[in-house]
């Protein structure tokens, strides 16, 4: 059997993430047991949700225990298998963690899915057509429910979610206008993504400025907002809200070094009537077919056309996954292991 590497969480982090908090390790993979399916994966997606299992502390999922793999979702292929339902050489997509191979109980349910690579590529299940194409997808859908000329507004507009936001949120005839970090990535999101306009937070640090660049660019106020970062640019849409706008709650990637993040004038949500609804993808699973369909058409159609990061070898995962967290990355983030 292959040996496998695998970056563990050694120890949690006080404040910022740092790479001291992982730990690479080798081991044996271990022989398949009757029903067990043995992946070698060839990407790793890296999601800004991780940083929140890092904590020890309340949150929608129970934390990411110390001393074991990372969670983490991973394409690749069967390379043995003891389950009638996958044969070596199957594309799969699953949750095998931050290493080389994972084994997988094949009767488990939705724990591995084989994937068509005809019209997508593999590493798109990750991100476009996968968790984050999705998250949009329920994020816009079922808690927006966008109407035609409607304007609606995404944060950290250029990555694996945002793209996909536009995406269906053009299809649904909406104005699409994005908040991203940097001149290049706002060129890329007006430029590639179709974004009616996107604004760089960088260029607009504060409250004050952010609402004025909100203004301009939402001339008829803001009906729908998904939100991935919280703070002040969340101030900034409750400013420039319309009666019963809708806000879909996906991150808070601000706040994920522990800090909380206060509103400035939550009453906002009162005068405007607004809804404000969290939710975890992974909780919906009954709409993840419909959602995978439209964005596999979506991307075959060039209609979607997401950019990715790559970075190479497991060993440079927890280096790329603290960029993420910075913002470095541009599109989704992932780690190719083969």
């Amino acid at each position: 059997m292959p040996v496998n590497q695998q970056i563990l969480l050694d120890n949690r982090p006080q404040g910022e993430a740092t790479v001291d908090n992982f730990k690479l390790v080798e081991t044996a993979t271990p022989a398949l047991q009757d029903g067990e399916v043995l992946v070698r994966h060839h990407y790793l997606s890296l999601d800004p949700y991780m940083r929140g299992r890092m904590n020890d502390s309340k949150s929608y999922a129970a934390s990411q225990a110390l001393g074991e793999v990372m969670i983490g979702g991973t394409v690749g292929e069967v390379v043995e298998s003891r389950h009638p339902k996958f044969q070596p050489g199957d594309q799969v997509v699953g949750m095998g963690g931050w290493q080389l191979y994972s084994v997988v109980d094949g009767n488990a349910p939705g724990m591995l899915r084989k994937v068509d690579t005809t019209h997508v590529p593999l590493s798109y299940y990750l991100g476009a057509v996968g968790m984050p194409g999705v998250t949009a997808w329920y994020g816009l859908v079922k808690i927006i429910q966008p109407k035609a000329g409607e304007t609606v507004v995404v944060s950290a507009a250029t990555g694996a979610v945002g793209s996909a936001f536009a995406a269906l949120a053009k299809a649904r005839g909406c104005r699409v206008v994005g908040i991203a970090g940097g001149a290049e990535k706002c060129a890329y999101a007006t430029g590639e993504l179709g974004f009616d306009a996107c604004i760089d937070y960088k260029a607009h640090p504060d409250l004050k400025s952010m609402a004025k660049a909100l203004k301009e660019a939402c001339p008829d106020g803001i009906d729908g907002y998904f939100e991935n970062v919280g703070g002040y640019i969340l101030d900034a849409v409750l400013l420039r809200a319309n009666a019963f706008a809708r806000v879909a709650v996906c991150g808070m990637i601000a706040g994920y070094d522990g800090q909380p993040l206060p509103l400035a004038n939550p009453a906002l949500i009162l005068i405007n009537r607004m809804k404000v609804e969290g939710f975890i993808v992974s909780e919906h699973m009954e709409v993840w077919p419909e959602a995978l369909t439209e964005l596999g058409t979506l991307v075959a159609q060039g209609k979607l056309r997401p950019r990715e990061s790559i970075a190479h070898g497991l060993q440079n995962a927890p280096e790329a996954f603290l960029g993420l967290l910075k913002g470095k990355n541009f599109g989704k983030q992932l780690v190719q292991l083969v």
